[in-house]
């Protein structure tokens, strides 16, 4: 009985360490807010601003927010493939990086283009936007900004409950004194350390995008910009007539594709309705010419 003391003891401290982590990782999930640490019957100072006056603890957080950045920019430039190793100079002159990067030099029938996937921090987002302006005509710009705050909190908040209940775990494992609890807490741990690393993974992913915005950056030649829309009345004669002009222009290719098809149809065609006609006029011509009927044999006549 004395022996089987360590092992019981350990045991119910092992069921009591999972209920207390599964009731602290539950809380930590449900968004609780956690308990001040201030003593029982204490309330906790409210932080002050500079001018003494109190601040919410929602105003202290919003200076705070973990916002993901990406964007689309479309330039156009002399020369593209030059363009883009002055791009990816800018970025890394910032502290930022080239996540991949796609030249098409110019031949006779392909005009140069380049595209770039840039990773910007994010306080230098804007100056870098800025000097990407000067490479050439912007064509156009987008930003998207997805807030990941409460995401982010949710995280910190299961690795931390996670981080401490794998401490405790291997505490424990050192204090076991018989195999079953060594399986026991072995088993748990490998669980727990499974899911604080992959926790641990999308935390470390999800900082890096709220550290680096990801800009998407085009590069074209003169030949590919796209056209500026008319923005008054000869403007808008100009791209009606140009558009006109084009529309011309792809009918008489359409004609010139299906022409020699058009000419086999017309012949097969035109041998059908001869056929037809042929067949007919022989119809018509039996029916007005009856044949005549066979002349009597001579042992007919005799019977007669």
């Amino acid at each position: 009985m004395r022996r089987l003391a360590p092992a019981a003891a350990a045991a119910a401290l092992l069921v009591a360490l999972l209920a207390g982590c599964s009731a602290q990782g539950q809380g930590s999930q449900s968004g609780e807010p956690a308990v001040d640490d201030a003593p029982s019957g204490e309330v906790a100072p409210a932080p002050e601003s500079k001018d003494g006056v109190a601040t919410s603890e929602f105003d202290a957080q919003a200076t705070d927010r973990s916002v993901i950045t990406t964007g689309n920019v479309a330039i156009t430039v002399d020369e593209p493939v030059e363009s883009a190793e002055e791009a990816a100079d800018l970025v890394e002159q910032a502290g930022g990086r080239v996540d991949s990067r796609t030249e098409t030099p110019g031949t006779d029938t392909q005009p140069a283009s380049a595209s770039l996937v840039l990773r910007v921090p994010s306080d230098k987002l804007e100056a870098v936007l800025d000097d990407l302006r000067e490479l050439g005509r912007v064509n156009s710009v987008s930003l998207n900004a997805s807030d990941v705050t409460q995401q982010r909190q949710d995280l910190d908040a299961r690795i931390e409950a996670l981080s401490a209940s794998t401490s405790r775990l291997r505490q424990l494992l050192a204090e076991a004194t018989s195999i079953a609890d060594l399986i026991a807490i072995e088993s748990e741990l490998t669980t727990r350390q499974s899911e604080l690393d992959s926790l641990t993974q999308q935390r470390d992913w999800l900082v890096d995008q709220v550290d680096y915005s990801t800009i998407s950056l085009e590069l074209v030649t003169e030949e590919v910009a796209p056209d500026p829309a008319p923005d008054d009345f000869w403007s808008g004669v100009i791209a009606g007539w140009t558009a006109l002009v084009a529309f011309l222009s792809w009918l008489g290719v359409a004609i010139g594709v299906m022409l020699p098809w058009l000419l086999a149809l017309l012949i097969v065609a035109a041998i059908v309705v001869i056929v037809m006609i042929a067949s007919t006029r022989r119809r018509r011509g039996s029916s007005r010419h009856p044949e005549a009927p066979a002349p009597p044999s001579a042992g007919d006549t005799l019977g007669a």
